[in-house]
């Protein structure tokens, strides 16, 4: 056998750029280097760990100069939980970064042209913005790097807090998230007190064994809160013990639910909750519209910054009462209703059932009669029988999940007619990818990037395209 290639360490190296994925960049012997967890003006030691051709990627060993730009975080789990990886960076620079994003994924990706495009809408709290938070039970906690380098006697006991990033088995206890408004925190960390007080057994990921899988929180900016237990097997006075006291010691819990997964993935989207106490739903107010919450409804994670979202979305779709417009991955119709008033005919097509049934719901609740939702493969459904029977759409809304649209749906669109499309994702590559196929019959008038996730590299877009004329 060969002697493994032995990789090498680099000193000196200067970030000067972030790419995909919120990885830094540097460059080295005219080679692109990717360090993740490291910011622009940051020179660092550097261990490669995989090198290509054309590429490197390694882990910094010691940041040497700090960038003036990076700043202490408030969080005491940052470098450790995955989930804010940018909070060293101030808020202003993120906005920046996330702009830049957008742009270099039309032009490289999607070939595009971008318009003199609008500056990114910021998010009005760059903290406890989230509305959601799902937490996990693991039988041991994560031990950092830190903890194991030192002299003390560690506790290996159970913890309830986040996936490390990249190990599925591996969770990190949290204190407190700084994402999530309270009494998140506080019911977090009541259920895990009382279960080890109570002998309650966390699960473990690789056994398969234990009762408690996983918490999900969600808080209302009207402050309603709805808490759902996941358990792995059913067992009701362990269950019933958790609940009352919850009940009691929580009285702001507006709906409690539980659910018993006994798969081994963690998916909820093919089991039934069932609802414990309190209202079998939570209330979200945007514009003077009401949206009703399950326990497994899809409500965008900023809710006060979706409003401003949908703004744009309005804006660009331009609606003067006459149009016939169609929602793509509808969700929980929260577009669809929001749009509703200003179209003659809004047609919602959703594969997720369970959010079918929402949307119908919020339909009825704001009195909204012009809509009409249909569950299935988006692919399947939108076709020239549809548009027979619906009529050929004037405006298309389009807002899929990270992966995009299937190529089956972007060529529809194509063949569709539509003067617009307003086009509304998560995830600015897979966009545009899409736009690049679009761009066969439409071209790209608006872009506008929308920040829903503060202290993370991800960020929203809108986009406006308009049919090609002559």
């Amino acid at each position: 056998m060969g002697r493994k290639k032995t990789l090498p360490l680099l000193r000196g190296v200067t970030i000067t750029d972030i790419g995909s994925e919120g990885n830094a960049i540097a460059r080295v012997d005219d080679m692109v280097l990717f360090v993740p967890g490291m910011i622009p003006g940051d020179v660092v030691d550097v261990r490669v760990k995989k090198k290509k051709s054309r590429y490197m990627e390694g882990v910094a060993l010691a940041v040497t100069t700090p960038s003036r730009d990076r700043i202490t975080p408030p969080c005491e789990h940052f470098g450790v939980c995955g989930g804010c990886r940018w909070q060293h960076l101030p808020y202003d620079r993120q906005l920046f970064y996330k702009d830049k994003q957008v742009r270099d994924n039309l032009t490289r990706i999607g070939h595009l042209q971008v318009p003199g495009e609008n500056p990114i809408i910021g998010s009005e709290k760059s903290y406890r913005y989230r509305n959601k938070l799902e937490f996990t039970f693991a039988a041991r906690r994560w031990i950092t790097h830190e903890e194991a380098g030192s002299d003390q006697v560690l506790e290996k006991g159970p913890a309830l807090g986040f996936h490390i990033p990249g190990i599925y088995d591996k969770v990190l206890d949290i204190n407190e998230c700084l994402l999530m408004e309270e009494p998140s925190n506080a019911i977090k960390n009541e259920v895990r007190r009382y279960a080890i007080e109570k002998g309650l057994q966390f699960y473990d990921q690789r056994e398969h064994t234990g009762f408690l899988r996983n918490l999900i929180i969600r808080i209302t900016t009207t402050g309603e809160v709805m808490v759902v237990l996941v358990t792995a097997y059913g067992d009701d006075e362990k269950r019933e013990g958790l609940l009352s006291h919850l009940t009691h010691h929580f009285p702001e819990i507006t709906s409690l639910w539980y659910v018993t997964n006994i798969k081994k993935n963690t998916s909820l989207a093919d089991q039934v909750p069932v609802h414990y106490s309190g209202s079998p739903y939570i209330t979200e107010e945007m514009e003077g519209l009401r949206f009703r919450v399950g326990p497994k409804s899809f409500y965008q994670t900023n809710s006060r910054q979706a409003s401003r979202l949908y703004g744009v979305v309005k804006e660009f779709a331009q609606l003067t009462g006459t149009e016939n417009v169609y929602d793509l991955y509808t969700g929980a119709g929260t577009i669809a209703c929001y749009l509703a008033a200003g179209a003659a005919q809004m047609t919602g097509i959703e594969y997720i059932e369970e959010a079918v049934t929402d949307a119908r719901i919020n339909a009825t609740v704001n009195d909204i009669g012009n809509t009409l939702f249909i569950s299935g493969d988006i692919k399947e459904i939108l076709n020239e029988n549809l548009f027979s029977e619906r009529g050929r759409p004037d405006v298309i809304i389009t807002d899929p999940p990270r992966a995009g649209m299937h190529e089956d749906v972007t060529r529809v669109i194509l063949g569709s007619g539509a003067e617009r499309i307003v086009y509304v994702s998560c995830n600015p590559a897979t966009q545009a990818r899409d736009l690049g196929i679009l761009s066969q019959g439409y071209d790209l008038v608006r872009v506008q990037p929308v920040d829903m996730f503060p202290q993370t590299f991800h960020v929203e877009n809108v986009v406006l395209m308009e049919k090609k004329r002559g």
